[in-house]
């Protein structure tokens, strides 16, 4: 075997490798290997493996890749093209991101129905990772206490009073108004249950994406144009099927908002699961039982997505017994489906004793995990990806904004004392 095909046959092992270096990471197995085998061919592999985790440009690409910069152009097209790539703008120049395994490329392969490859072996691939093994969702999922997504609150079960506890970021509808691009796809996790046999009858067409992300999966076909008026309608669609939003954990730019369900979606699942653990972020909201009102009808009990509300009997003075509704706070995700569903109304929303942090943007975000998870080093020198001072700039004014535990924490990763200065400096100031 020559030193190059040897290199060539070397890239699924090193895309692997590169891809579990992201906040959000995917654990490398034999079926990991089986399913980038099914959306990269070998040489692509090999050099999608060299790519900077942040974005970059076609003269960045060709630079790692030792190639004319139109040759590069063509194969990160291509790429584009099958959604394993995004290609965007950013401030007048045309950049690409390769994105996470989730969210990311996994869910983006099943969001259109394609003949380029076999959806129901990658289908069967994808359960059998995720659902079967679950080495990578619990590595996405339950290391760190930033997580990649949190629940929305069903915006109308809310009373006035609540709603002036809820901020624009929290609510699905502002998300959707403040889009400058909305595609609608497949959902990725019904699809995928369709596959091996397990899909719902929750409607199929429904995932949302927005901004730079879904310009990119519109253009190439993954995801379809709708406006603000169809996206809102949606909205309506998933509250009629008792769907929760479960979006991406930033307040600016939310780059997603899936309507999931509670037997198929990947993030209902990991929170029946582990919902001690708390694998996602909740809404701000817990419901309260009126037990005067509650009839004990089941309901509730029936549509909530992680199993927080069961029936119990109690005995009153007159040793007469009573089913009432009870709901286990540690593991409810806030997000009022119940309400929605309770026909006497014995339920309403309060808020936590503590209010859940939602990070700012995606980078505050990434570095959170990327802190949390032990990865600071790879998220910032990882290819160079981060060299650039606007680049460097804006990863050090997200440590330097953290509370001190975290701060420490990156310094201890880093080992630099170049950070332990910026830090000490700050708290001198």
């Amino acid at each position: 075997m020559t030193m190059a095909h040897h290199t060539i046959k070397s890239g699924y092992r090193r895309l692997s490798e590169r891809l579990n270096r992201f906040p959000q990471g995917a654990p490398p197995t034999a079926l990991l290997f089986q399913i980038l085998k099914m959306l990269f061919s070998e040489s692509e592999a090999h050099l999608v493996a060299q790519l900077p985790i942040k974005p970059f440009t076609v003269e960045k690409a060709a630079k790692i890749w030792n190639m004319k910069p139109m040759e590069a152009k063509k194969i990160l097209d291509e790429l584009s093209s099958r959604a394993i790539l995004l290609d965007m703008e950013s401030n007048g120049r045309q950049v690409y991101i390769l994105p996470p395994p989730m969210a990311g490329f996994f869910e983006f392969s099943m969001m259109r129905f394609r003949g380029d490859i076999d959806q129901k072996l990658l289908g069967e691939l994808f359960y059998q990772y995720l659902n079967v093994e679950e080495d990578f969702i619990k590595d996405l999922l339950l290391h760190g206490e930033t997580q990649l997504g949190r629940v929305f609150v069903q915006e109308r079960v809310l009373s006035s009073e609540n709603a002036l506890h809820v901020m624009d970021y929290e609510r699905a509808s502002e998300v959707i108004k403040g889009a400058k691009h909305i595609g609608i796809g497949i959902c990725y996790c019904r699809h995928k249950m369709q596959h091996v046999g397990k899909a719902c009858n929750a409607p199929m067409e429904i995932c949302m994406t927005f901004h730079g992300t879904a310009a990119s999966l519109i253009k190439h076909g993954y995801a379809k144009p709708v406006d603000e008026v169809e996206g809102l309608r949606l909205l309506e669609k998933a509250w009629e099927h008792n769907l929760v939003q479960f979006g991406e954990n930033v307040r600016e730019k939310v780059n997603f908002i899936c309507n999931c369900c509670s037997c198929c979606c990947e993030a209902m699942i990991a929170a029946k699961k582990f919902g001690v653990l708390q694998p996602i972020h909740t809404t701000n909201f817990l419901p309260v039982v009126n037990v005067d009102q509650c009839k004990g009808c089941g309901k509730c009990v029936a549509v909530c997505p992680v199993e927080a509300a069961t029936i119990v009997k109690n005995n009153d003075l007159q040793n007469t017994i009573h089913r009432k509704v009870k709901i286990d706070e540690s593991i409810c995700l806030g997000c009022g489906l119940c309400l929605r569903n309770c026909p006497v109304k014995a339920l309403s929303l309060q808020s936590r004793n503590q209010r859940i942090i939602t990070p700012v943007n995606s980078t505050h975000r990434a570095v959170l995990m990327a802190i949390e998870r032990g990865k600071l080093h790879h998220l910032i020198f990882d290819n160079k990806a981060y060299m650039s001072h606007r680049a460097m700039a804006a990863i050090l004014g997200v440590i330097l904004r953290l509370p001190p535990v975290k701060q420490a924490m990156a310094s201890q990763q880093m080992k630099s004392h170049y950070l332990d200065r910026l830090i000490g400096r700050l708290c001198r100031n």
